[in-house]
């Protein structure tokens, strides 16, 4: 219902001392419940249809928030999220807890914002048409396959981001390059016996540490004595207590040389606790 508010009742019969009649002078109002709540605004009018074209309207507005019906999205460009959005949230993430995922993220996010074919498009643009034309775009620019696949899971990132964050419905697939050159050298115990031999102690001891674990270098930079158990398994067992991703968090067999190290360093400064 709406009602009008403004005229007050100190004149003669109860009427507006402003104006001299009844409810003639103010603006209206509009209340009614909703949920269970008492909905009162003032629309700031006076002319009673207005009004109660205005108390029409913020109902609808109600009933749609209620089914989670929103107004169109604005859909910002792939260079302005990467930009706005993406960059700065890579660069608190890992610039310092991962500096080389970082460096990812920042080769990545650069090539998406230089590129001619995908830049300057709204997010919702970017098919698997113009996908395969972005892939084409870094080959042009004499990178190898494997580089552009980099780049590829670079722009699948930003997009599944996107939706992670509700600027989209829905990502486009991403379809990577064949041929892609992997490394997968295995060094023979003649190399690692000659690499150890000639090594400094300290780095001699972290190789043996690496080599018998396969742990990630960063993960062995950050063992701490805590995480070192004597008496588990046949000759001790080790935590990894963060790395790389959630499943780096493991528990990993001590060989009898790595426990051999790990115990001479550790008797070295005095057996902390």
């Amino acid at each position: 219902m709406i009602y009008k508010r403004g005229c007050d009742k100190k004149g003669q019969d109860r009427s507006c001392s402003k104006c001299g009649k009844r409810r003639s002078c103010g603006v209206y109002w509009y209340k009614f419940v909703w949920q269970g709540k008492l909905v009162r605004e003032s629309t700031k009018q006076g002319n009673d249809k207005v009004a109660r074209q205005m108390e029409a309207a913020r109902r609808t507005s109600l009933a749609k928030g209620e089914v989670g019906i929103r107004g169109r999205r604005v859909i910002p460009t792939l260079k302005s999220f990467c930009t706005d959005r993406v960059e700065p949230w890579a660069k608190s993430t890992f610039e310092q807890a991962s500096p080389r995922t970082w460096l990812w993220y920042r080769f990545g996010i650069d090539s998406l914002k230089k590129s001619a074919t995908l830049a300057n498009l709204k997010l919702d643009e970017i098919g698997p048409e113009l996908v395969a034309e972005y892939a084409s775009e870094r080959k042009r620019d004499g990178l190898q396959t494997s580089s552009i696949n980099s780049c590829l899971r670079a722009l699948r990132r930003v997009l599944r981001l996107a939706v992670e964050w509700g600027v989209l419905e829905a990502s486009p697939k991403v379809k990577f390059q064949s041929g892609e050159h992997r490394r997968e050298r295995v060094i023979t115990s003649k190399e690692e016996a000659l690499y150890l031999a000639a090594a400094l102690p300290l780095l001699c001891d972290v190789s043996v540490v690496l080599f018998d674990t396969g742990m990630r270098p960063e993960e062995c930079h950050c063992l701490r004595w805590e995480n070192i158990t004597w008496d588990g398994g046949r000759n001790g067992v080790l935590l990894i207590a963060k790395g790389k991703t959630k499943a780096a968090r493991r528990v990993l067999p001590l060989s009898p040389r790595v426990r051999m190290v790990l115990e001479n360093r550790w008797k070295a400064v005095e057996e902390p606790g």
